[in-house]
């Protein structure tokens, strides 16, 4: 159950890899959500931790957004060596993002304003670590979306 429990905090990473592959320097990457589940800044067994060492081990950069957990966020980053990790509020974690990772299902992700996220990203791409959106939707909005167990439209 804990090995099962480890791989799926990868899932998020090998769908990226599998995107951009495993060289992700130059790559800067837009993350919703680090606590382990809403409503909480528990981040002790939260899959955010894994995405994040995994992205940033790859050289990444990541501008990430948490309604409650920033402040466990920024005390966890002041001890994780390696690229700077820019803790930043909800719409500007997306600019100039190439990608957006929704790892906690926060309520406030779920209905976001859409063509800010097409604006602000380099291109419309959301990884959903949470299936929190339809993925019918997200073809109509003309986003990439890639879900857990859901294919990619």
């Amino acid at each position: 159950m804990e090995a099962a429990n480890d791989r799926q905090k990868h899932v998020l990473v090998d769908k990226v890899t599998a995107r951009y592959g495993a060289d992700l320097r130059g790559r800067c990457f837009a993350l919703w959500g680090l606590a382990f589940k809403p409503n909480t800044d528990d981040m002790r067994e939260a899959p955010s931790r894994t995405i994040v060492t995994e992205l940033a081990r790859r050289g990444a950069v990541l501008q990430v957004y948490d309604p409650v957990a920033m402040p466990e966020a920024q005390a966890r980053v002041a001890r994780h060596p390696g690229p700077a990790l820019r803790c930043q509020p909800l719409d500007e974690a997306l600019e100039g993002a190439d990608a957006l990772l929704v790892v906690t299902e926060w309520k406030e992700f779920r209905t976001p304003d859409f063509d800010a996220i097409k604006s602000a990203l380099k291109e419309p791409l959301v990884f959903d670590g949470r299936n929190i959106f339809d993925p019918a939707l997200m073809r109509l909005q003309g986003i990439e979306y890639h879900g857990i167990g859901r294919a990619a439209t």
